[in-house]
């Protein structure tokens, strides 16, 4: 009887031993974040975050991407809990194209979008007829299309919403310069470095990424006032409730964290909460 009763207990013992096993797995998934990420600057604010995160109880996992149409997807398909590398006129123009169901969470940082040439330093020099070479991301047509109208180098249709605008709402185009819009965003650094056209517009992860100063390199910059591009990191709707994306978001938008972009960055990355 006593060995039967010993039995018994040894086996109860390894079901409880078991069951812990498995809550404590439970409990290091749910306080595990897997955030997708573009390599510069988003994946190094991240990796800057991770202590601190860390501190708080949550083991952040960063997967980087070199694009702009992976991380939506898997993000779309659960492989990621979060993405920052988008602002928010590409996340709506996204959710339109392919039904996504995501929400922003916060916002991060401003990139601005910078004029590269290696042929003239100034707009002011390009020529008439000079190739502006720039995204085939429709999301940042308007952009860039609004910074050239606010140099005075274009002027859009009357009423137009300047982050939807497109090439066909130009109106006005003094200089006659012709426009390139299909080049992929990750390829623009190469672009430039190429000298290709006379001028190409770049976005500051990209240049970044590509060893270029968004800071000093450009020969014009996108004003940051009023900038409706902030970057934000976005979830699937519902998930911007959780504990862990809030406090991630809390994190990244604290003074340590913007005092690093601030720093590491001199201007060419801008704190969204500053």
């Amino acid at each position: 009887m006593k060995k039967w009763f010993s039995l018994f207990v040894a086996a109860m013992i390894l079901v409880a031993l078991a069951a812990c096993g498995q809550k404590e797995n439970a409990e290091e998934k749910t306080n595990k974040l897997v955030v997708g990420a573009s390599n510069v600057p988003h994946a190094e604010i991240l990796e800057q975050a991770k202590p601190i995160l860390k501190e708080k109880g949550i083991e952040l996992e960063i997967v980087t991407f070199q694009d702009y149409v992976l991380p939506n997807k898997a993000l779309a398909d659960k492989e990621i809990d979060a993405n920052y590398f988008q602002h928010i006129p590409y996340l709506e123009s996204q959710k339109k194209e392919h039904g996504y169901d995501f929400v922003n969470a916060g916002g991060i940082h401003i990139e601005p979008i910078g004029v590269y040439s290696k042929k003239y330093k100034s707009l002011e020099e390009l020529p008439e007829g000079a190739k502006i070479i720039m995204s085939n991301s429709v999301a940042d047509h308007g952009r860039i299309l609004s910074m050239l109208e606010e140099k005075g180098l274009i002027k859009l249709k009357e009423g137009v919403d300047k982050t939807k605008a497109t090439i066909d709402d130009i109106v006005e185009n003094p200089k006659k310069l012709v426009f390139e819009a299909d080049v992929e965003a990750g390829l623009l650094p190469q672009v430039y470095k190429n000298n290709e056209g006379d001028a190409v517009l770049i976005n500051a992860n990209y240049a970044l990424d590509a060893g270029l100063d968004p800071a000093k390199d450009p020969i014009a910059i996108e004003s940051p006032e009023n900038n409706p591009y902030v970057n934000i990191i976005a979830v699937r709707k519902g998930d911007e409730n959780r504990k862990e994306i809030k406090t991630l978001v809390e994190v990244l938008q604290s003074k340590e964290i913007q005092d690093f972009i601030l720093e590491k960055y001199n201007g060419a990355v801008i704190p969204a909460a500053k």
